[in-house]
């Protein structure tokens, strides 16, 4: 238990400092944001000034070692926007971002598990191909599309609900919707599957056989068994989740990390977009050690590998 968890936890160091190493290489690439800091009619000298004041006239080794000891102590520098800790920036986004990802996954939980479980239970009957179509449809439908449908037609043709910004839970609702769905889909499926792979073990015959009624059969001894890929899927679903806000935070305009990145990469705000990246990074890996940790519980083996 103790060596697996060691393992995992410094596989989890090697993500990060390949997440610093891609972030660092590939925002380098897009360009110089010397340029767009300074007025068109600056001179070439004072382009020169700005990038060695800034420290972009260094090695790139040299620039990635100062970024990761930075980063290692959570300074990530000052943006280049606003003149303040890009670390700051990002933290004060975060609240809105966990608060729309983890409404998005509370909507997908509770309409997906138990729509996987009635799907593979009542398999091959209408409400199992209601479920499957819906499912389908979900992960079909593109995020940006249903956001602004859901505008539309609740916002703009009903106004039941604001299009834009944060506020009361009226605010939260459509965004919600939108970021949950395709997660609602995804997991619908795979517990629909598990389900039905378990229900066909001889245990669950043998429990049948017994007398088991059906209610303990499903949710005592199929859907445990069942829960380990599950929980892999919401694992990965929720720093997918706060990753992946970025179309729905601008969207409807949410004040998160995710449309403070959006911003920060067309102003080519290094720090900025540095310390979203690898903050929101950070977040998955330890959303995966956690799932890692709730394994050994759902399956002794993992102990002892």
């Amino acid at each position: 238990m103790k060596a697996y968890l060691i393992r995992r936890l410094w596989q989890s160091v090697l993500v990060l400092l390949g997440v610093s190493v891609v972030v660092f290489l590939i925002l380098h690439l897009t360009g110089d944001p010397a340029a767009l800091l300074l007025p068109p009619d600056a001179t070439a000298l004072d382009l020169e000034t700005l990038r060695t004041a800034l420290g972009f006239n260094d090695p790139v080794a040299v620039q990635y070692l100062r970024f990761l000891r930075g980063a290692v102590q959570g300074n990530f520098g000052e943006s280049l926007r606003h003149g303040e800790p890009a670390m700051t920036l990002v933290v004060e986004r975060l609240p809105a971002t966990f608060q729309l990802a983890g409404a998005g996954l509370l909507i997908a939980l509770t309409l997906a598990i138990p729509a996987g479980i009635v799907s593979a239970v009542r398999r091959n009957k209408p409400v199992d191909y209601i479920a499957t179509v819906v499912a389908l449809l979900g992960q079909a439908m593109p995020t940006f599309w249903l956001g602004i449908m859901l505008i539309l037609i609740f916002s703009v043709r009903l106004g039941w609900f604001p299009s834009s910004g944060r506020g009361d839970l009226e605010h939260l609702v459509l965004p919600a919707i939108t970021l949950g769905l395709f997660t609602t889909a995804r997991i619908t499926r795979l517990t629909r599957s598990g389900m039905l792979e378990v229900l066909g073990q001889d245990y669950i015959r043998t429990a049948r056989a017994k007398g088991v009624s059906e209610p303990p059969v499903v949710w005592k001894h199929a859907l445990r068994n069942a829960s380990i890929p599950i929980v892999t899927i919401v694992g990965i679903e929720l720093g997918t989740l706060l990753g992946g806000s970025v179309i729905t935070e601008t969207i409807f305009a949410w004040p998160g990390v995710g449309r403070l990145s959006v911003q920060a990469i067309f102003n080519r705000d290094y720090p900025v977009v540095q310390a979203a990246v690898f903050l929101l990074a950070s977040t998955f890996v330890i959303v995966n050690f956690l799932v890692d940790i709730v394994y050994t519980y759902l399956d002794p083996r993992i102990r002892f590998r």
